[in-house]
């Protein structure tokens, strides 16, 4: 059910990046409506920024997505990291292992927030309570080039940080 759930996400951002006519195939880090209840994140030196994080460009070649990494991020690869974002759960009930997190908190159950640099999938060590506010996880980030599912970015070995 959790590959479902991901595969699904996944393929909506897919569609909505081969969508675009632009040279650079991407949704950037996402919109934050004004109208929502959650401040958007504040910028922290001690936190992964998603502005470096969605400075990723990619291109359709063959009905595929070919990202590119600048220098900065391409060198945070295995590297240890803090990420900050809002919790898209791909498993069912309270607490998590493995789930996306996002520079933007959802709008709809079924819409994706951000195109794949606005997203990172998460798996964690120990579950974690979901919550609508913004949530802090560490654990070694992997820069992911050929993803089956489009991802972008992954932190695994994870852990919820305050």
């Amino acid at each position: 059910m959790k590959f479902k759930a991901l595969a699904l996400v996944l393929a909506l951002s897919a569609s909505a990046a081969f969508a675009q006519t632009a040279p650079s195939i991407g949704q950037g880090p996402g919109y934050h409506d004004p109208r929502s209840p959650f401040k958007p994140l504040e910028e922290r030196a001690d936190i992964l920024s998603w502005k470096l994080l969605s400075q990723v460009t990619a291109r359709a070649e063959k009905k595929k997505i070919i990202p590119t990494f600048p220098a900065a991020v391409q060198a945070l690869d295995r590297k240890t990291v803090k990420v900050q974002g809002f919790m898209m759960p791909l498993e069912a009930g309270d607490k998590q292992q493995h789930f996306l997190l996002s520079a933007v908190p959802t709008t709809c159950s079924f819409c994706v927030p951000a195109g794949p640099e606005g997203l990172v999938e998460v798996r964690t060590k120990k579950p974690v309570r979901y919550t609508l506010e913004p949530v802090v996880v560490e654990g070694q980030l992997a820069v992911l080039s050929d993803d089956p599912y489009g991802l972008y970015y992954r932190v695994e070995d994870g852990n919820a940080v305050h």
